[in-house]
Order: C-alpha cells, then sequence, then structure tokens
C-alpha cells in the first residue's frame, strides 16, 4: 500500500522539512513530534506539553505536526519530518511493514477508547442491523478499520456486506447528521462529542469488541532513536510521567483535554472515561495485528514473530521503569 498525501499535506510537509529540515541527530536540534487532531487518547503528550515533563528532562520538544489521522502523520514520518509521534498502532504497523518508514515503537499510550456510533434516532440497534449499512472510518488499516471488520467478523457478516468508506474524524458527526452514512466508528472524543450533541448514541464501545486492546503508541523515528538514543529515553520518561500524571490526576488532565480539543467539559469528561491510559506495551496484540493486516492484504509479512521483535522496542521501557 502506497501512502498518498494530500496537496494541502504535501505543502504542509514542505513547510516543516523547511523549517526543521531532515534530523542529523545533532544534540541541540529540537526533537520535532507530532500528535493527532483533538484525539483525546494522546493526552499524555498534552500533559508532558503543559506540565513541562519534556523541558524537566532536558529536552527541547517542538511540535512539528498535528494531523487528522494515523496514515497522514505515518506520511511525515516517510519524509523525514518528524523524529518522534502519537500514532494509532496499525497505521505506524502497515507503514512499516510497506517499507514507507522506518520508525520503532517505544511505548503504549492507551487501550480501548474508540466506539461504534449510529445516529440517536436510528431504528439501529445491533450489529448485525448494519448489514447493507454505511459505516465511517478513519482510515484504511486504522486500528478503528480494525475493530469494526472485527466487530462483522464476531457476528458472521463479512465486511463486504456493509459499505465502509473513509471520513476524517472531525468530519464524521456531520456527515451522520447529515445521512451521508448510517455510522461511524472514531477514536474519543468524536464519539462522546456525538453523544453530547445529541446527534448520535454507542452501539458498541470498543471494549465489547476487543477488551484491553491496544490502539495508540508512541513511535520514534529509527534515525533519531540510532543517533539519539539516551534522548529517546528521556521521552519515555517524560511520556511515562504523563500517563501517570492523568491515572493519579484525572481532573487537571480533563482540563488540559479540553484545551486541547476545544470541547466542553461533558464531551471530554465522557471520552476519558472510555479510554485506558496506559505505557506498557501489549507484544501479543501487535501479532494480532498482523495477522488482520495481512488477511486484508494490506501489507505482507511473512516471519510475525520477527517483524515484531525489530517494530517494538521493549528495552528503553522497561529501564525507564526499573528506576
Amino acid at each position: 500500500m502506497k501512502l498518498k498525501l494530500s496537496a494541502v499535506s504535501l505543502g504542509v510537509l514542505l513547510v516543516m522539512l523547511l523549517t526543521y529540515g531532515p534530523s542529523q541527530g545533532a544534540d541541540k536540534s529540537p526533537i520535532r513530534i507530532a500528535y493527532l487532531q483533538n484525539d483525546i487518547h494522546q493526552l499524555a503528550c498534552w500533559v508532558a506539553l503543559e506540565k513541562d515533563f519534556y523541558a524537566q528532562e532536558g529536552l527541547d520538544v517542538k511540535v512539528a505536526g498535528i494531523f487528522k489521522a494515523g496514515p497522514e502523520l505515518m506520511s511525515a514520518f516517510a519524509a523525514g519530518a518528524l523524529d518522534v509521534g502519537y500514532v494509532g498502532m496499525a497505521p505506524a504497523t502497515t507503514a512499516v511493514a510497506n517499507k514507507a518508514a522506518r520508525v520503532v515503537v517505544l511505548a503504549q499510550v492507551n487501550g480501548e477508547g474508540s466506539a461504534l456510533v449510529v445516529k440517536k434516532d436510528s431504528k439501529l440497534q445491533a450489529m448485525t442491523d448494519l448489514k447493507g449499512k454505511t459505516v465511517a472510518v478513519p482510515g484504511h488499516a486504522t486500528v478503528q478499520d480494525f475493530l469494526l471488520r472485527k466487530a462483522l467478523t464476531q457476528i458472521n457478516l463479512t465486511p463486504q456486506q456493509t459499505h465502509i468508506m473513509v471520513i476524517k474524524p472531525p468530519e464524521m458527526i456531520g456527515a451522520l447528521r447529515g445521512g451521508d452514512i448510517d455510522g461511524f466508528i472514531a477514536w474519543e472524543p468524536f464519539p462522546a462529542r456525538a453523544v453530547t450533541m445529541e446527534v448520535g448514541r454507542v452501539l458498541m464501545a470498543s471494549q465489547a469488541i476487543w477488551k484491553d486492546h491496544p490502539c495508540c503508541v508512541l513511535a520514534a523515528d529509527a534515525r533519531f532513536l540510532e543517533s539519539r538514543a539516551e534522548e529517546a529515553k528521556k521521552m519515555v520518561r517524560a511520556h511515562v510521567r504523563a500517563t501517570d500524571f492523568i491515572n493519579q490526576n484525572p481532573g487537571e488532565a480533563r482540563q488540559i483535554g479540553i484545551k486541547y480539543t476545544g470541547m466542553d467539559e461533558k464531551t471530554v469528561s465522557l471520552a476519558m472515561k472510555n479510554v485506558k491510559y496506559t505505557y506498557l506495551l501489549n507484544v501479543e496484540a501487535e501479532k494480532e495485528y498482523l495477522h488482520f493486516l495481512n488477511q486484508w492484504k494490506y501489507i505482507r509479512v511473512e516471519d510475525v514473530q520477527a517483524f515484531t521483535a525489530q517494530f517494538i522496542h521493549l528495552q528503553i521501557l522497561s529501564d525507564v521503569l526499573k528506576r
């Protein structure tokens, strides 16, 4: 699968490259980080920025991109415009497997945290009712695409019996309200926002599809990890501190989530209840992702064990947690 850039995305990447240039491993160059727009999964990144955890680790971190979906963020990695990113496990896996980018996963960011939403007044009451209906996902090979196909398979429906289309999460609620789609599956806080706006209701939360499933991860460009390993470790340490802060101070963390999403407190509070914030890596779950991506021909990985061993870097997180 070739990663495609829109004209706008390409323009943004060119500006980023001209501004920062490719990472040369210089100790004093800023660490270029990116995250997904309004993605409450990635609250740890915002907490680390707001609480100066990166600075306290002696790091100079600059936000070099805010993207609408994981495949776009991975395109920025492919262009050499990022050093570190908060992104879904599935698009990161797809990009690396297809040799479109060289990134390594350093830590998990969250578990669960997505939901399948249908219109509030819809007659759809169960997954079986989605047969012949149109359901939006954030992108092919995203975690949400995986979850939808997994859920359909669990009730003996094939994805071909449901029309799956790609819509960026910020546009999903409008498409649902307008009747362009019958439902969508997205990361939080978009499902919660559909509920608080009284446009949609949750048909199935992702934990009902796959309990404790991993979702977003902290990924680093392989060249950055090779040339700036100590800074990579400090990035992981800041991420661990931020994740612990969320779990220990949910009220303050919620206010940071409100600031970065621009959404109201009721929506952000509801969204956070559907997310498990954790940095612990789930290697076995990554293998399941790989089998799924192979099955749907998004990738072709013959040795899942070997790929996982190279893709998921366990040592840095282990070292950080020992301290």
